[in-house]
């Protein structure tokens, strides 16, 4: 019996337990590995729900032709991005006002931002 005992216990690791050396020689413990992974995890997740905030904020508080300009300015929805120029040309519209758009338009989205 108290062998079984043993052997039950005998597979578990502690996470605190060095598991190997990193390139400098510091000993690297599995709490070490985990933590790192977790926090990819944790930015991907937060990444993914700011991209939906904004999103959200883009179809919710911009004017059609301030979301041409930013989807376009900044290749939203899986398009190529573009410069101000290119736009204009698209847009029959000059430089100068391509750039207030944008910026009014990154303006509200701010605004919008920081409301939440």
């Amino acid at each position: 019996m108290m062998f079984r005992a043993g052997k039950k216990y005998s597979r578990e690791v502690s996470l605190f337990e060095p598991i190997g050396v990193d390139k400098d020689g510091e000993s690297v413990s599995l709490v070490d590995v985990i933590e790192l992974e977790t926090k990819e995890v944790l930015e991907d997740l937060i990444l993914d729900q700011d991209i939906r905030e904004l999103y959200e904020a883009f179809s919710c508080c911009l004017k059609p032709q301030e979301q041409s300009v930013v989807k376009l300015r900044y290749g939203l929805f899986g398009m190529k991005p573009r410069t101000q120029r290119e736009i204009a040309r698209q847009l029959g519209i000059s430089r100068s006002y391509v750039s207030r758009i944008e910026k009014r338009a990154l303006k509200k989205l701010g605004e919008h931002l920081k409301a939440e």
